[in-house]
């Protein structure tokens, strides 16, 4: 069983149809399926009836299977890893039926994204030593994903040759394997040859294919962006809890409130349905909203 859920793991990495994350949760909501069938006498797929789905699903929903009650997010995505794993196993014959498509999706609420103001980018960004070489690499991670609204896998995974520093673009190989084109300002492209010139030509192989390499000239990784943003966060003095990603959805809330339409950040974003895109502009509606309630005088 667990040479099937490795098969399907690679299957979903070969094409593309997710990031590294996306197939790390896989991963963990099938294996913990199959260590509840394992315990329950299953050991075939194909065995799985209706009944033991209700089943696994109440033990899931209660937490006994867990560390605790999970949340409808977390429930919802299980469902569909689950989902999505039975697909596979269909296609190829493995089984004939996909016994968790009996079960109505989960409506899960959107939550407005944690956005960062201008200000707040700007004193995270005023944290560098730019005469010191590890941090203008630092701040050159952190900027580059603002000002090009990356993902942190993408931003770990650009290579040397995705960035055209005449052009000021740069190549990114999204979810799904798909490329978008994303053009940056002309202070980014003075920080990227600074970059360039004094960290990564000290620390870089001279084949070595990625952009940002860590100080053990590897490939820079995800955990080291997030704990130099939160190393960032300390020394600027702000007191609010920051991840990459709240770097992306400042860059989307920003473009809009400064005039960008909404199709030409979904190309930016790498979005695929407008509908993704389109949870920023109730973000910048309640912020419009909530200007006018405390300055209009008719409001008060």
């Amino acid at each position: 069983m667990y040479e099937l859920l490795d098969e399907f793991i690679s299957y979903i990495k070969d094409k593309g149809s997710g990031s590294e994350a996306t197939a790390d949760s896989y991963g963990r909501d099938i294996s913990r399926f199959i260590e509840y069938l394992d315990v329950n006498g299953i050991d075939d797929f194909s065995k799985v009836e209706k009944d033991t789905v209700f089943d696994y699903i109440s033990e899931l929903r209660s937490g006994k299977i867990t560390r605790g009650k999970i949340t409808n997010s977390t429930y919802a995505r299980n469902m569909s890893s689950l989902r999505s794993f039975y697909r596979y196993l269909c296609e190829r014959k493995i089984c004939s039926k996909n016994p968790f498509l009996s079960f109505k999706k989960i409506h899960v609420e959107k939550h407005l994204p944690d956005v960062l103001t201008i200000e707040q980018i700007n004193r995270i960004l005023n944290v560098f030593d730019m005469e010191e070489p590890i941090d203008i690499r630092n701040r050159c991670i952190i900027e580059l994903i603002y000002a090009c609204g990356l993902r942190i896998s993408e931003c770990c995974n650009l290579k040397l040759n995705d960035v055209d520093r005449q052009q000021m673009m740069i190549r990114v190989i999204g979810k799904g394997n798909k490329e978008r084109l994303i053009p940056y300002y002309p202070a980014l492209n003075n920080i990227l040859l600074k970059y360039l010139n004094v960290y990564r030509s000290r620390y870089a192989d001279y084949d070595f294919p990625y952009l940002f390499v860590s100080a053990r000239r590897g490939r820079i990784s995800a955990r080291s962006v997030q704990l130099l943003l939160e190393d960032v966060r300390k020394k600027s003095g702000l007191e609010i809890d920051i991840h990459p990603h709240m770097l992306r959805h400042s860059f989307a809330t920003h473009m809009l409130d400064n005039g960008a339409d909404l199709r030409t950040v979904q190309e930016l974003l790498g979005h695929e349905n407008l509908s993704t895109t389109q949870l920023y502009t109730h973000l910048t509606f309640d912020r419009l909203k909530n200007a006018v309630e405390k300055a209009h005088p008719h409001a008060k």
